[in-house]
This record gives C-alpha cells, structure tokens and sequence, in this order.
C-alpha cells in the first residue's frame, strides 16, 4: 500500500514542480518583454545603487536617461555601459541630462529634456537622495530645505511634470489608485542598509560632510545584489518590495501590528546612540 501511494505522489510532485518551473520561465520572459526597449529614467545615477541599477536595466535593453549632478560622471558611466558586453541583447545609447534635485528651478528644465531624449517615460526609478546625520534640535533651516529639497519635493516635482504630460510614472502609495486608469503601475522600494557611499557623503546638522562610513552601511547588502532585485521588483510590477534583512523587515510590520513596543525600541536606539556620541 505505501509503495502504491509513493509511486502516486512521485509523478504528481514531478508534475508540481515542472508547473512551476514553467511558471518562472514564463515570468523571466514576460519580465525581459516589458523591460526590453522600454525608457528608463534613473536619477543620482553616477554612484551606488543607482550606478548599478543603470548596469543592469541597461544590460535588459531599455533605453536609458541618466540622471546626476556630475556631467563627467554621466559621460564615465556612459562609456563603462558602451564597453560592457555581458548582454545578449540589442541595447542603445544611454542618454544623459545634468541637474540637482536640490535646485527647485532646475526640474522643469529638466523634465523637459528628459521627456526630449524618447518623447515619453516608461519608468522613473526616483533614486536620487542625501543622507543626513545630527539631531534635529542642531540642525538649521538651511540643512533640513536641502534634504526635503533633494529627498522628496524634487522628486515629487519631477515624477508629476513627467506623470501629468505621458501618464508613465506616479509618486507614493497615496497615487496609486488615482493613476491606475492610466495603466500606470507603482513600485514602491524600501531597501535597507546598502554598502554605498552614503553615509560618507550625508550631512550633518549644520550643513557640513558628515564623512564617516557608518557600521550598518559597511555591512549593508551590495548595491549590485539591490540593483538586480529592483530590476526584477519593475519587471514583475510589484506594488510594494522590501528588501532587508529579518530585523528591518519585522520593524515595519511592529510599527502597525504594536506601535507602543516599536516606538519604544527606537527610542532606546536613540538613547544608546547618544551615548556612544558622549563617550
């Protein structure tokens, strides 16, 4: 009787698996079909998880608009993607448009170069931002315009220029249902710590360069690991990725499930942070 039942089992679970192999096959090539000739805008592309996010939407055959501050960056980063031969497919000339988020009078400027290079916008990875590091009590004026400036109305202003006039690309989760009768979709991503630069280059509160790679980003997951995730999280359309580890990742179900007990745990973190700072 039970080599009866395992002879059973044996073909239904060979079944199982090549029906979602299959599965996999199919989404690997649906991904690949909605991304290939696809235009693709990255801002803060010249460093980090952007410079990676660039290698690899270029490697899929989208058409790139890379965005940065650092002109000479853009034109480098160009020509490293021009020499790059690990694709097999067709891929094009990436094109470049130089401007700082920061700067509120440089975004419609920019959109409309942006929207100049193809005509329109598939997708907007809104990948630009500074880190910043200091109390709040310290910190002027000046330093908190520039970090809401170039974290979040810059790429506000520039993901509603391009959204209203190409309905391609909407910004937040508050967006999402006002833009799905455009076929709109939104891909919110909420990466932890990645080993980039960015502590490094945040400021502190009084505006100065921070200057010091943090533990966390040092042992922060590699941007071209990250890059590749966000490249899969795009082309499946998935509405809401986290990709940290298990600590980072329960923090933002204990915000909603036990708010109390999360407040409370930051709050220790922050004493434990100041602290470190006196001693």
């Amino acid at each position: 009787m039970d080599w009866i039942t395992s002879t059973a089992i044996l073909p239904l679970l060979l079944g199982c698996v090549g029906i979602f192999s299959l599965f996999k096959l199919l989404q690997q090539m649906r991904v690949k079909a909605y991304l290939r000739n696809a235009v693709v805008v990255i801002t803060g592309a010249t460093s980090g998880l952007g410079r990676e996010c660039a290698k690899v939407f270029y490697a899929a055959g989208a058409k790139l608009v890379l965005c940065g501050r650092n002109r000479e960056a853009l034109e480098e980063l160009t020509k490293e993607l021009a020499a790059s031969q690990a694709t097999k497919v067709q891929t094009h000339k990436p094109y470049t448009v130089t401007f700082d988020l920061a700067e509120p009078g440089a975004i419609v400027a920019a959109t409309a170069e942006i929207l100049q290079c193809f005509g329109y916008v598939d997708v907007l990875i809104n990948n630009a931002g500074i880190s910043y590091r200091g109390a709040i009590v310290d910190t002027t004026a000046d330093v908190d315009k520039r970090v809401m400036e170039t974290n979040y109305f810059g790429p506000v202003a520039l993901t509603k220029d391009a959204a209203s006039k190409h309905a391609t690309q909407a910004f937040f989760d508050c967006l999402r249902a006002e833009v799905e009768q455009y076929e709109v979709e939104v891909t919110v991503i909420s990466p932890g710590y990645i080993h980039t630069s960015l502590s490094v280059n945040a400021i502190t509160a009084d505006g100065s360069k921070y200057g010091v790679m943090d533990e966390t980003t040092a042992q922060g997951r590699s941007p071209v690991e990250v890059a590749r995730d966000v490249l899969a999280a795009v082309g499946k359309k998935k509405k809401d990725v986290i990709l940290a580890d298990l600590l980072p990742s329960l923090a933002v179900y204990l915000r909603t499930l036990a708010p109390g007990l999360f407040f409370s745990l930051m709050a220790s973190r922050a004493r434990k942070e100041r602290k470190s700072k006196n001693s």
